[in-house]
This record gives C-alpha cells, sequence and structure tokens, in this order.
C-alpha cells in the first residue's frame, strides 16, 4: 500500500538517521524506498545522491542529482553537489557550470538558500583554480576566483588566493588593489602584507615595498620571508638613494 506523504517524511527521518550514524547503504535503502513510490521528492533524489557518494558509486550518483534539479530547479545544494561528482569524473566544463548555477542560486542567510551552502560553493570555486592553473588556463582560474568573491566577499583567504593568481599574471595592480582590501579589513594578515610587498617592489616602488615588509616583522618577528626580503632590496634601495656631495 502507498504511503501518503507525511509517513514518506518519517521514513525519510529513519534514513537521515542512519545517515548521520555513517550507515551509508541502510540510509540509501531507506530513500530508495521512498524515491520509489515519491520520485518527485527532489531533496530525498539529493540524500540518495550523497549516499552514492560515499558508497563510491560515482556513476549512480549523477541520476539522483540529475533528478533533483529537474525536479526543483533551484535546489542550489543539489546543483552544487551535481558539480562536484562531474568534477571527480573529469567533466569540469559541465562541473563549473554546474558551480555557476548553484552560485546564481545563493542567497546569503535566506531560509531558501542557507549561507553554508554559499560557503560551499566560494569554496568550491576557489579550489577549482588550482585545477585550471595546473591545466594551464589562468583566465579561467581568475574567472572563479572572482564568482567566489561575488559569493563571499569577506572571505579574505579565497581574495589573498586571487591576489596571488593576479601577481602570477603579472596583473600587479590590480593584486595590489586586492591585497590592500585585505589589509584594510585584516591589518595583521602577515601573508597577505609579505605579498603587498613584493608587488610594490615589482612596480618599483621600494620604499613603500620595505616599509611593508618592515611592519611584517612588527606583527610577527619571526617571519622569515619578511627578513629575506628586506635583506634583498636593502642595496637596490641604498643604490636608489641621494648621494651625497663630495670628493
Amino acid at each position: 500500500m502507498p504511503t501518503d506523504q507525511k509517513h514518506a517524511r518519517m521514513i525519510v527521518a529513519r534514513g537521515v538517521s542512519a545517515w548521520e550514524r555513517d550507515d551509508f547503504e541502510s540510509a540509501l535503502q531507506t530513500f530508495l524506498g521512498v524515491l520509489a513510490e515519491h520520485p518527485y521528492f527532489a531533496d530525498v533524489h539529493n540524500k540518495a545522491g550523497l549516499c552514492l557518494a560515499m558508497l563510491g558509486r560515482l556513476e549512480e550518483v549523477l541520476e539522483h542529482f540529475d533528478a533533483a534539479v529537474a525536479k526543483n530547479a533551484t535546489y542550489a545544494e543539489a546543483h552544487l553537489n551535481r558539480g562536484i561528482i562531474l568534477n571527480d569524473l573529469g567533466r569540469h566544463e559541465e562541473a563549473a557550470d554546474a558551480f555557476s548555477r548553484a552560485g546564481d542560486l545563493d542567497r546569503r542567510d535566506s531560509p531558501v538558500f542557507p549561507s553554508e551552502v554559499g560557503n560551499r560553493i566560494a569554496v568550491t570555486h576557489a579550489q577549482l583554480r588550482d585545477l585550471y592553473l595546473v591545466a594551464n588556463h589562468p583566465e579561467r582560474a581568475i574567472t572563479h576566483y572572482k564568482t567566489a568573491l561575488e559569493i563571499r566577499p569577506r572571505f579574505m583567504d579565497i581574495r589573498s588566493k586571487y591576489a596571488e593568481a593576479l601577481l602570477e599574471l603579472g596583473q600587479l595592480d590590480e593584486a595590489s588593489s586586492e591585497l590592500t582590501l585585505i589589509l584594510e579589513a585584516r591589518p595583521s594578515f602577515v601573508g597577505a602584507r609579505v605579498r603587498l610587498g613584493v608587488v610594490l617592489h615589482r612596480l618599483g616602488r621600494d620604499a613603500e615595498a620595505v616599509r611593508q615588509w618592515e611592519q611584517c616583522l612588527v606583527d610577527d618577528p619571526t617571519d622569515m620571508r619578511a627578513r629575506a626580503y628586506l635583506a634583498s632590496a636593502a642595496p637596490r634601495t641604498a643604490d636608489s638613494a641621494p648621494k651625497s656631495g663630495g670628493r
């Protein structure tokens, strides 16, 4: 006899309990049983997909994440989970589309699209940067960092990696702007200050670079990077100083 929706939701709750005990096989069988009678439950498709992912059955996972987004096209978490699996399967272009869709759907601190989903989307976009750099597509890496920062502009660790990517691409003015934003928000972020000194040094603004590295040592006297950069910059800074007169 088919179960009504209320009873079905009680069964889903048992599956969630099994999931929380890491009993993924039992949880999966529970969710599949519900879906046999209620195939339109998008969230249960998503839960079944997560179980399959934990069991390593990646090809089957997509069927459920595809079904979840087909039943509910605004299901941000399902789009995100789908993108992660596509990425694991090496289908990187499709993964990028799924991540972008999830990002478009996220609403910060909304009860419909919780900020946890947005956090995961932002971090996943940032992780894609490494993939695209390895594949020698730095422009795409930059695009993913920008998307991550649009979703979570206050994630300074992501902004720092974005600035580092800009530095690698030689976009020094943009890198300087990003690092300055970081230090305005977190003045004690020594790593960002070290990199800002590097950017200023490459821009020929040696005195400003030295001030940044000196501040690094005030904030963290053990930072060997700042010491090394100061030592390497000292001769150039001395050469640029005005020469005194006399014989």
